[in-house]
């Protein structure tokens, strides 16, 4: 019986090659078909920033990712989404990273800011002018910790981890077995974005007594800046200075509102845009009131202006100038004011004038009173911050909040922040200071420690903790803020509940030549799905073929395999 079945079974097989095909590869296929790919994570990424200015590129110069997560611990990072926490971040893995050509980097930022030590935040701050001044075509993101991304960092890490203590063919098979993430963003290409307007606004207060009435100007530019656009919350730079600008003017507005108290000086506000990319808002503003118009409040007496950045933090303040202001000028009287101010209402602050000429060779300027400087119109910055080379002008780590999530409260944030009590002084300063140049106290004989803004006419801190608190509500890059904007309009109000003439300035990058190019997709979503390697399918695919073979080869030659079982199977007759 058996002899015939092994019979029937070789002479199908043998003459009916295809019928071997119809019987094994299904089952082969439903056997070792892989699941289809699973989606681990889904999460938003922030693409660092890609600008150019003034003809000079800035930044990442790609967007698109698709590729496998390593972490730096692997051994080849050529073509891979390398992923970093911001703790173990340094400039030389991310310099190595580039080197390796690597597909992507992800730099991961945990949630909750207060809990990373100070030198960590410090260093990062540091490095971030260096990442924007390294062009490269490596796409770099920022991603939020959670817990899902730190599973897939953790596992990401193991595996990295593993394969620099195993033996070569150890590491085959641990590659070839082991689970992945494909990390794929899904974005197109980022390409600039053409007629990109920066938003200027400006409003004024009129004096009263003349026609030829000197002007004081206030300044302060709303934009923020980051290695990431969507990342800058410009908390101290310079929400502070927008937040004591409008806060000026609510004061003063109450002052111009009374015959007796209305002053002989006009007083303009401007809130420009474009302040981290060169102030491009203010130079164009420039423009548009010295060279295009011959009705203009900068055209004919310029008492000063003053420029507010970075003013909500410290127990110092400092007056920036160009050139040191000569005795008997409007721009001493405010000197001097200031000192008296400080001296005999606040001994407890640090008040200096720094010095420094301005660099036309240099590709950025120093503070924004040197685009005034250039047009020769006497000009100043006031800062809490002594240098304009201090790294949290221009840093996301400048946040109102502990957390990147906004949800934090309590602790006092570790890194740049701004602090609502310093804020009120300062601005209590200021507007000390510039009422007495205004109303001419100190020759009248008004003694230093006068206070104007009391009881009604006090520094409303909670206004000025509200209006920051909207500020770093919602990232303000400059490629983000368009002029049908928010963040734009908001302010417009705001200048038009106490200022006269309210308007909108727009500036636009040259075609032929441009100043300044923004580039899009710079949020993201990413995706993480769990793969098997790309030599797994080379592994798989030789494992059918070689299965595949063996069962050809078996079923030529069943008759011979059955006889050789038969043989090896039937029992042995007993010798007697």
């Amino acid at each position: 019986m058996f002899e015939e079945a092994s019979e029937v079974f070789d002479n199908m097989f043998k003459s009916s090659f295809p019928l071997t095909f119809i019987v094994f590869i299904p089952a082969v296929l439903i056997l070792v078909s892989p699941l289809p790919a699973e989606a681990a994570h889904e999460f938003t990424v922030y693409r660092m920033q890609q600008y150019d200015l003034q003809g000079q590129p800035y930044g990442t110069r790609n967007s698109i990712l698709n590729t496998e997560a390593r972490t730096m611990e692997a051994d080849v990072l050529s073509r891979r989404c390398v992923l970093m926490r911001l703790a173990d971040f340094s400039f030389d893995k991310y310099q190595k990273a580039l080197r390796q050509s690597a597909g992507a980097v992800v730099i991961m930022l945990p949630k909750n800011m207060s809990a990373m030590p100070q030198d960590v935040l410090q260093q990062f701050m540091e490095l971030e002018p260096d990442m924007l001044t390294t062009e490269t075509i490596v796409p770099v993101y920022f991603a939020i910790e959670d817990d899902e991304l730190l599973s897939i960092y953790t596992q990401t890490l193991t595996s990295s981890s593993s394969q620099g203590s195993l033996s070569a063919a150890e590491v085959l098979l641990h590659t070839a077995t082991a689970n992945g993430f494909q990390m794929v963003t899904s974005g197109a290409q980022s390409k600039a974005m053409g007629d990109w307007a920066i938003t200027s606004l400006e409003g004024r207060l009129t004096g009263v007594g003349g026609e030829d009435l000197p002007t004081i100007v206030l300044v302060a530019h709303y934009d923020s800046f980051g290695v990431a656009p969507w990342l800058s919350y410009g908390a101290d730079s310079n929400a502070s200075g927008v937040s004591m600008l409008l806060e000026l003017a609510r004061l003063f507005s109450k002052l111009y509102t009374y015959k007796r108290t209305h002053a002989a000086y006009n007083l303009l506000f401007f809130v420009s845009g474009g302040g981290k990319f060169n102030y491009q808002g203010t130079k164009r503003w420039l423009e548009d009131n010295l060279d295009h118009t011959d009705a203009s409040l900068l055209q004919d007496n310029v008492a000063f202006v003053m420029c507010l950045d970075t003013v909500g933090n410290g127990d110092s303040l400092h007056l920036h100038v160009s050139k040191p202001p000569k005795e008997g000028t409007p721009q001493s009287s405010l000197l001097k004011e200031l000192e008296m101010v400080i001296s005999s209402q606040y001994p407890e602050v640090k008040f200096s004038m720094v010095h420094k000429k301005i660099n036309l060779a240099d590709d950025m300027l120093a503070w924004e009173h040197e685009r005034f400087g250039i047009r020769r119109l006497p000009a100043f910055t006031l800062s809490h911050l002594p240098s304009h080379r201090s790294v949290q002008r221009s840093s996301i780590m400048d946040v109102r909040s502990v957390s990147f999530s906004r949800h934090g409260a309590g602790e006092p944030p570790s890194g740049p922040h701004v602090d609502v009590k310093r804020l009120g002084r300062n601005t209590k300063v200021v507007a000390e200071a510039l009422a007495r140049v205004i109303y001419n106290l100190t020759e009248k004989g008004a003694p230093g420690d006068l206070q104007i803004f009391t009881e009604q006419m006090q520094v409303q801190e909670e206004q000025l903790s509200a209006v920051v608190e909207w500020l770093t509500a919602q990232p303000r890059a400059a490629q983000l803020v368009d002029k049908d904007s928010s963040v734009v309009s908001t302010l417009e109000y705001h200048l038009g509940r106490h200022l006269k003439d309210v308007k909108r300035h727009y500036v636009k990058a040259d075609k032929r030549d441009p100043e300044f190019v923004f580039y899009d997709q710079l949020k993201q979503t990413m995706n993480a799905y769990r793969v098997k390697p790309a030599i797994f399918d080379l592994l798989l695919a030789v494992c059918i073929a070689t299965y595949l073979g063996l069962m050809y080869l078996a079923i030529q030659n069943f008759g011979v395999l059955y006889g050789i079982v038969r043989r090896l199977t039937q029992p042995k007759a007993k010798a007697h």
